[in-house]
């Protein structure tokens, strides 16, 4: 399978493993699997490390040489990405997910996400 980790999902899957639930552990480590994150989720992880809140120590470039060694491959935000979203319903207000599912959408990827309210959406999720 192609799976676009949501954000939540790549800061634990490089920093907090123990926070992945067991299908998500699975689905990781699984090499069959192609692994994908997107640099919309890079950009949210630099904004909120700018905040420097001592409950979000995340150095944004060592995160994402980490994804690369482990074979992440990196996704990079087009306008034909942007468009989808119009086209998706209003489920969800935070719109870097809502960009994951129409990157998911355009590039025949499966969005894996512990987000209930982003999973409710129809389309390529999958709910770990």
């Amino acid at each position: 399978m192609r799976l676009l980790l949501d954000t939540h999902l790549l800061i634990w899957a490089v920093s907090e493993p123990e926070r992945l639930s067991p299908k998500a552990l699975e689905l990781i480590n699984d090499e069959a699997n192609q692994l994908f994150f997107s640099a919309a989720s890079i950009w949210e992880i630099a904004i909120k490390a700018s905040y420097q809140r001592t409950d979000f120590l995340v150095n944004v470039p060592d995160l994402h040489s980490e994804l690369i060694r482990n074979g992440y491959q990196e996704l990079a935000v087009s306008s034909s990405h942007t468009f989808a979203v119009v086209h998706l319903p209003h489920l969800h207000k935070d719109p870097l997910d809502r960009l994951l599912l129409a990157q998911a959408m355009r590039e025949d990827l499966t969005l894996v996400t512990a987000d209930t309210l982003l999973a409710s959406y129809p389309g390529p999720i999958l709910k770990v």
